[in-house]
C-alpha cells in the first residue's frame, strides 16, 4: 500500500508530531511505501497566488481556476505544488495529522488543499463525489481536540464532532473522490498522563496496522 501522511503541526514534539513519526514507522515496518508532508518543516505558503504557476493564462487578471485550467494542460504549476499533488495521485491512502483548530483544520493544511487541489488536475469537467478523479483512494483523518469527548457530542458543548468535521470530510476529500474512513480522534490529549498519551499511540499503530481491511463510512456519516 503506498501511503501519504500530511501533519500540519508547528511543533514537531507536540502530540500530533507523535502520532504522526508513530504512524509513518508502524506502516514502513510493515512494508508499505510512505511518503510525507510536514507542512510547517517545509515552510509551505499556505496563500495562494501566481506563484502556484509557471504558466500564464490571463496575465491582467487572477483567476486562479482558470490559472489551474490552464496549467493542468500545460505543465504550468510551481514545482512545490506540482510536488504535493504527485504525493496525492501517487498514494493509495492519504492520512491527515492536525490538531482541531476553531472547529477546523490549521490554516497551513486549508491553504495546501486551496493551493494543491487545483481545478483540471485535481476535480473539474464533472469529476466530482463518486465520479472523482481519486475515487478507488481512501483517506482518514487523525485528529486532536483541546476538550474532552463529552464535548462534542450532539447537543454538547461544542456540537456533535461528526458535524464539525463533515466540511473536511465531504467538502474537501470526498469532493475529489476519495473514500472516507472513520476519523481517529484523540480527545483532549493534553489532560492525559504519559501512560494514556502511550496506550493512545499504540491504539493508532494498532489500527493502521489493518486499515487495509476497513471500509469506508456511509454517505450519511459525512
Amino acid at each position: 500500500m503506498k501511503t501519504f501522511a500530511v501533519v500540519a503541526h508547528p511543533e514537531p514534539r507536540s502530540f500530533n508530531g507523535a502520532l504522526f513519526r508513530a504512524a509513518v514507522e508502524a506502516l514502513e515496518s510493515a512494508g508499505h511505501e510512505v511518503r510525507t508532508s510536514d507542512l510547517y518543516a517545509m515552510g509551505f505558503d499556505p496563500a495562494s497566488s501566481r506563484r502556484n504557476f509557471t504558466s500564464v493564462k490571463e496575465a491582467g487578471f487572477l483567476k486562479l481556476q482558470i490559472e489551474e485550467m490552464h496549467a493542468t494542460d500545460v505543465g504550468g504549476f510551481a514545482p512545490e505544488i506540482e510536488a504535493e499533488i504527485r504525493k496525492v495521485e501517487w498514494c493509495d491512502l492519504m492520512i491527515w495529522q492536525f490538531p482541531l483548530w476553531w472547529f477546523s483544520v490549521p490554516a497551513i493544511l486549508k491553504g495546501w488543499v486551496d493551493r494543491v487541489f487545483a481545478m483540471g488536475r485535481v476535480y473539474g469537467q464533472g469529476r466530482i463525489y463518486d465520479s472523482g478523479v481519486f475515487r478507488g483512494k481512501r483517506a482518514v483523518l487523525s485528529v486532536t481536540t483541546g476538550g474532552p469527548e463529552a464535548s462534542y457530542v450532539r447537543g454538547g458543548f461544542n456540537g456533535d464532532i461528526n458535524a464539525i468535521l463533515r466540511p473536511i470530510h465531504r467538502g474537501m476529500l470526498r469532493f475529489v473522490g476519495f473514500d472516507v474512513l472513520a476519523p481517529h480522534i484523540v480527545y483532549g490529549p493534553v489532560r492525559q498522563s504519559d501512560a494514556q498519551r502511550s496506550e493512545v499511540v499504540a491504539a493508532w499503530v494498532g489500527r493502521l496496522r489493518r486499515i487495509e481491511e476497513e471500509r469506508p463510512i456511509e454517505v450519511g456519516e459525512y
